[in-house]
């Protein structure tokens, strides 16, 4: 069985690498409550600050910029992490895949239509790469 291109770098580097590692500390980090508390704290101490701010805009400036960029770098890491997680599930897939067909070819002595699915079944293995 071939294996994909992520799987072969991830056993050649030993696991993740530097940027993975960091994606996968963020997503734990962004999914937990705290991290929502923390962004709570800052819409109201946002809120909070508008008397301190000499302008209207300005306040309304620091807000948007602030989440415009904190959606930016979420989309990257959350994009990047669903690449990571598709990839794993199809490996896993190709893998269960692979051992069905050789448990089909040793009992398909006797059966032509097994032996036939069995080789469907190799075939179909890695589609998701050709298409």
């Amino acid at each position: 069985m071939e294996r994909t291109d992520a799987a072969k770098s991830r056993k050649q580097n030993d696991g993740l690498d530097p940027f993975e590692r960091f994606v996968e500390l963020s997503t734990k980090v962004i999914s937990r409550a705290p991290f929502f508390a923390v962004v709570v704290a800052v819409v109201v101490i946002w809120a909070a600050s508008y008397p301190f701010w000499k302008s209207t805009t300005k306040w309304e400036l620091a807000i948007h910029t602030f989440g415009a960029v904190l959606s930016l770098l979420l989309l990257v890491l959350l994009e990047n992490a669903g690449r990571r997680n598709t990839e794993a599930m199809q490996e896993k897939l190709n893998v269960l895949a692979e051992a069905l067909a050789a448990l089909m070819d040793s009992r398909a002595a006797d059966d032509p239509a097994l032996r036939e699915a069995a080789e469907s079944l190799r075939q179909s293995v890695g589609l998701e790469e050709r298409h």
